[in-house]
């Protein structure tokens, strides 16, 4: 394709992406991630993904984009604020991560990725692609590294320089031909503090994170009962957790997110009764559209009960 095509097109790309909204947008070539491979595959042998075992499956397409569209020659990396205007935390009530204070990210970014699908086929013409978000066995924080958004810190979480890391990831992959940002540096430099902080020691090494301890993992992708060893490390957290980015010194550069769905949706006035005597019905209207509604309500309780808070039990 003519030089100038891809210039122009790229140009496109990047206006598209920040009409939607999209905090950032990096574009790598669309190749396999040899690099990652040994890494992903001692991952995996040390049982880091605990049980969730659809991380396991695709190995091949985690890594070579071609398998999941074939034909593919870029991967467009694009990152979406979700850095709330206050904290909800209290050291007396159960703590819920920041992306899951309003409602479902999933639905919110996907019509935006349709939006930016149809725009391209406005202003540049058809393609093949294929939009994700959390969707599909994409490895998004490597490509995103590969983009030059950020660069995958020690918490194994994708860092901005200019925004910290409290956004989501969303990727297209095409058959646009496009011009490729490169990586950047590595700044963690020799800050340890989300190592530090991990109250279940989650963290065994820099920029290895053993997902089964994560109290993220304990809290919303584990089924079975939480192993008794994490009762009293939970820290008041009962969906999600934000302490290895609360500490992170690149998130005092989160700045508020702009997307008024993020907000939270009636959870944020409970009590401490309220949560304690949470019905079915009450449950499905507050959490009705939000990430939370994952758990359940039996996991949520399940979760609850496995709480201390100010050092009572919940």
């Amino acid at each position: 394709m003519d030089s100038e095509i891809v210039k122009t097109n790229t140009q496109k790309i990047k206006e598209i992406a920040s009409k939607l909204g999209f905090n950032f947008c990096g574009i790598a070539k669309a190749e396999h991630l040899a690099d990652e491979a040994p890494k992903l595959e001692e991952w995996l042998n040390r049982g880091y993904q605990g049980k969730m075992s659809y991380l396991e499956n695709h190995f091949e397409k985690r890594l070579d984009p071609t398998k999941l569209v074939p034909g593919s020659k870029s991967v467009i990396s694009l990152a979406y604020n979700y850095f709330p205007s206050k904290s909800y935390e209290s050291p007396a009530l159960p703590k819920i991560a920041k992306y899951a204070y309003g409602q479902d990210y999933h639905f919110i970014i996907k019509a935006k990725l349709k939006d930016f699908m149809r725009s391209i086929h406005t202003e540049i013409g058809h393609i093949d692609g294929r939009v994700f978000v959390d969707s599909a066995p994409v490895h998004e924080r490597a490509w995103a590294a590969k983009s030059g958004i950020g660069w995958i810190g020690k918490n194994s979480l994708l860092l901005n320089r200019e925004m910290g890391s409290f956004f989501f990831l969303a990727e297209i992959i095409s058959d646009l031909e496009l011009l490729v940002d490169g990586p950047i540096k590595d700044y963690c430099g020799t800050c340890t503090a989300c190592q530090d902080a991990c109250p279940t020691d989650a963290i065994p090494e820099p920029y290895v994170v053993d997902g089964s301890k994560c109290i993220s993992y304990l809290t919303i992708e584990l089924k079975d009962e939480i192993p008794e060893e994490f009762k009293n490390n939970m820290e008041g957290w009962a969906f999600g957790c934000d302490i290895c980015q609360d500490v992170c010194p690149w998130n005092r550069f989160s700045k508020t997110h702009n997307e008024p769905k993020f907000t939270p949706q009636g959870w944020e006035k409970f009590s401490k009764e309220d949560w304690k005597e949470m019905t079915s019905e009450v449950f499905q209207k507050v959490f009705k559209k939000s990430p939370v509604k994952r758990t359940k309500l039996e996991g949520l309780k399940r979760n609850l009960k496995f709480l201390r808070v100010k050092d009572h039990d919940f």
